[in-house]
């Protein structure tokens, strides 16, 4: 490893105000020497980073990189500790035969047609929102709009009460923004103690009532052979809810931030709104929420690009580092609504067997929420400096977001 790249990721691992609001010339660096780059994270386990395009997607899919945390408990009891193996039992935690089965199963549940039906809903939703939000002094439109929309939508698509959300969410949050240290692992395993708890009788609450909602769905399936087990359901639930709501949320900020800090694109897209959902898959490639994929560990020894992972080695993939490979993107660093094959290209929601379940329903509420944003307040402004961008400040994480994104809506 040359200089220049450890001082790369020592300036990443200490998580610096600077690297997170700009990591892409670090992952420029670690693609140009060192494409795959040994880590030593605060969890304590050995990892190994993958930053280029060809290597990225490859990794997605190559059965010798494993998604069976289960498989390496060690690493997965260093990392997690014993709370959170009842909420991991689930599609995005396992290999073949097993993810086949339950992806099934889910996917059945998770129907086009559900989603498609889900749209008036979402409409809904996001005007009711906006016109909640004043117009006389700056708002926080994370909190006030790109996280309520998709809570309330994958809630009420799982038959979460809606007096019931906001706990699940603040519990939801302990465990996203929880670290390593002995005091984190106690809080975390608290909260998803509480979580456990919670989907557990919620199930209970499902098999006496059910209704026209995904649980329902599920629970109906439960004697089928082949079915969800019961740990398997309350787990399914579990990722629905966390990866259904926290990707899109901090996509939707990520899309107006970059947006109105391309103003003249962002006036393209007013005068031609046709532009839109390609500009979604531009952000899902230059910006998006989904920053490294969720842990993998190699099955065996496997040499990349000349580097060995050895056995039971943690894999991450850089998926935004990736998605700006100039091997595979022309000028990557350049934001264009016009950029052409987007859709089939980037790797904003993974790639392989593992591939986002939830993309269509994100598109969705994208499509949604900026056509009515920008519709109704086209003359939207940042309300402070782009530069004073507050990113999610854990490094090497797997969400890329801001903290907060102040705006201005001029009416």
């Amino acid at each position: 490893m040359t200089d220049s790249t450890a001082d790369a990721v020592s300036a990443a691992s200490r998580g610096a105000a600077e690297y997170r609001a700009n990591p892409y010339p670090v992952y420029a660096r670690l693609r140009e020497s060192a494409p795959v780059c040994r880590l030593s994270p605060p969890h304590g386990v050995d990892t190994y980073l993958i930053t280029r395009y060809d290597d990225a997607k490859a990794a997605l899919t190559d059965p010798r990189i494993s998604k069976d945390m289960y498989a390496a408990m060690d690493a997965y009891h260093t990392i997690f500790g014993d709370s959170s193996v009842a909420l991991d039992d689930n599609m995005l935690f396992s290999d073949p035969p097993k993810h086949t089965r339950l992806r099934r199963i889910v996917n059945s549940a998770f129907s086009p047609r559900r989603i498609e039906s889900l749209h008036p809903r979402i409409q809904q939703v996001t005007d009711e929102l906006l016109e909640r939000c004043p117009t006389d002094a700056p708002i926080d439109l994370l909190s006030s709009f790109a996280f309520p929309l998709p809570l309330v939508v994958i809630c009420e698509l799982i038959g979460i009460p809606e007096d019931e959300r906001e706990e699940v969410q603040q519990w939801c949050a302990t465990v996203a923004r929880t670290g390593f240290s002995k005091a984190d692992k106690e809080k975390l395993a608290q909260a998803e103690g509480t979580l456990r708890d919670y989907f557990a009788g919620l199930i209970v609450r499902k098999h006496k009532n059910a209704s026209d909602d995904l649980l329902s769905d599920l629970i109906r399936t439960q004697d089928e052979q082949g079915a969800l087990t019961d740990g398997e359901l309350l787990s399914t639930l579990w990722v629905l809810l966390f990866a259904g709501h926290k990707t899109t949320a901090y996509l939707i900020g990520n899309a107006v931030f970059t947006l109105l800090n391309h103003r003249d694109q962002l006036e393209e897209i007013l005068a031609d709104p046709a532009l839109l959902p390609n500009a979604i898959e531009e952000v899902l490639r230059f910006e998006g929420s989904v920053e490294n994929g969720t842990f993998r560990h190699a099955l065996e020894d496997i040499t990349i690009r000349g580097t060995l992972i050895p056995k039971g080695s943690l894999v991450q993939i850089a998926l935004s580092s990736a998605n700006r490979d100039p091997e595979k993107f022309s000028c990557p660093d350049s934001f264009d609504v016009r950029r052409q094959g987007l859709q089939s290209t980037h790797l904003g929601f993974g790639s392989g067997p593992h591939y986002c379940l939830g993309a269509p329903l994100t598109r969705m509420e994208m499509r949604t929420a900026l056509t009515t944003l920008f519709q109704k307040f086209p003359k939207i402004e940042l309300a402070s400096e782009a530069s004073e961008a507050e990113w999610l400040k854990v490094p090497f994480p797997a969400f890329r977001g801001l903290e907060r994104l102040p705006v201005k809506l001029v009416p």
